[in-house]
């Protein structure tokens, strides 16, 4: 049975649009549709999709015979309204690690950790809250949802985040697109990049949005005040403790680590993407400082 709901939080206080240039760097967005319908694609997104066109195919089998969802989140830029899409893929096979020893579990809250045993889970995430093994791709949808939905108090005993499985690969998403707009959502930072992929003999550039971070709409002034296009600062900020950086140092540090974003962007507000500053396919990200390249 799906779930979301709980105490609201108290105030502190890749796809592509055809109709506007490649984009690359942060933005701030409101989530307008997820998994439109055809109707939805034209009424609320303002497109007319092709007769054979299969954007609205979301349900899917891989090669191993498992089913698999599409989940297509389009983000409306707050500034410009300009439209972004970007995709979370959900497959029917547990998650594990590479040599099988241990398994990725997700609780009531949308939280994932490792495990070689159920039992060796830490108190924080088992501590009055249900939990099981995850399936490929929750992580990162959840935390997508832990971010736009911000309004949730994710610390309180009744708050829940869950979505059934079962009806998940049944292409019911229902209860997720029931919370757009809902009294839970916050607007999200994402960071638009540009996918280079290599297609018939010729290099092709696509937009794309990554898909394994966000932030709370309020972190956008930050990258506005500081540069982390500075190697100096990057380095800076990997000399701490985790634990001693804020949201938006975290994400920074980890878009531009060795398991970061593989595709091109930059830690800047979003700008127009001139192909001429790609020089090398192996630097991932545009930085001021000319020894990076």
């Amino acid at each position: 049975m799906s779930t979301i709901g709980g105490v609201k939080r108290e105030s502190a206080g890749g796809g592509e649009n055809t109709n506007f240039p490649k984009k690359v760097g942060l933005f701030e967005a409101d989530i307008v549709a997820i998994n439109p319908t055809i109707e939805e694609y034209s009424t609320v997104l303002g497109m007319d999709l092709k007769p054979e066109s299969r954007a609205t195919d979301y349900l899917g089998e891989t090669r191993d015979g498992n089913s698999y969802l599409r989940v297509d989140v389009w983000l409306r830029q707050v500034k410009t309204e300009n439209l972004f899409k970007v995709s979370f893929f959900l497959e029917d096979r547990e998650r594990e690690n590479r040599d099988q020893t241990k398994k990725q579990y997700i609780n009531s809250v949308g939280m994932t950790a490792w495990a070689a045993d159920e039992n060796d889970l830490w108190d924080w995430f088992t501590e009055g809250r249900d939990h099981r093994v995850a399936y490929i791709g929750e992580e990162e949808l959840y935390d997508f949802m832990r971010t736009w939905l911000g309004q949730l108090n994710y610390r309180h005993a009744t708050t829940v985040l869950q979505l059934d499985w079962k009806k998940l690969m049944r292409g019911n998403i229902g209860d997720l697109k029931s919370e757009i707009d809902g009294e839970w959502c916050n607007t999200v930072v994402a960071l638009a990049t540009v996918v280079v992929k290599e297609r018939d003999g010729e290099t092709k550039e696509y937009q794309g949005i990554y898909n394994k971070g966000f932030l709370g709409g309020y972190t956008m002034k930050q990258f506005r005040l500081v540069d982390y296009t500075d190697k100096r600062t990057l380095d800076s900020l990997r000399s701490r403790k985790p634990r001693e950086l804020k949201p938006h140092e975290r994400f920074a540090v980890r878009v531009s680590g060795e398991y970061g974003c593989k595709d091109y962007y930059t830690l800047k507000e979003i700008e127009e993407y001139n192909p001429g500053d790609n020089l090398v396919a192996s630097d991932n990200y545009i930085s001021d400082d000319g020894s990076d390249y």
